[in-house]
């Protein structure tokens, strides 16, 4: 386990608009207002975009990603983690439940997803933190490390 301590910083409420992609608003809303490190939560409507649903083969070596497409309106729940890459650039990490005719979907939104109607989102920033998302050689991932 690797952890780091910090505190609450500022606290943002966002209200993204239709057709707004996440999760590139949100990262370059973390640019713009020079948010290192926050916790993020997202609630309202997603359309088009595509969800990770997770790996074909958890036990293969190399790892391949399920991709689904999201097509037409789905409620949203989402919680993510949003900290630097080696390059310094913001990266949001969430998972989300979409929801839609009674049924649920459940991945991560990395690939991007678009607002449908509206999305509230609250940044808590995390202050005093020293970790980071670094490229991990064996999953291809970028990782939250200790920096």
């Amino acid at each position: 386990m690797q952890y780091s301590e910090g505190t609450i910083g500022r606290v943002f409420t966002l209200r993204l608009e239709d057709n707004e992609r996440v999760p590139g608003c949100i990262e370059q809303f973390a640019k713009n207002h020079n948010i290192r490190a926050a916790f993020c939560t997202l609630i309202g409507g997603i359309d088009n975009g595509t969800l990770i649903t997770g790996p074909e083969n958890g036990d293969a070596p190399t790892i391949k990603a399920m991709h689904l497409p999201i097509t037409n309106a789905h409620e949203v729940a989402g919680l993510g983690t949003l900290f630097p890459n080696e390059s310094g650039e913001p990266v949001l990490h969430m998972h989300a439940a979409l929801g839609r005719d009674g049924k649920t979907h459940t991945g991560c939104i990395r690939p991007g997803l678009d607002v449908w109607l509206i999305g509230e989102v609250i940044i808590m920033e995390i202050l005093n933190t020293d970790m980071l998302r670094k490229e991990d050689t064996r999953s291809g991932f970028e990782l939250l490390t200790k920096g």
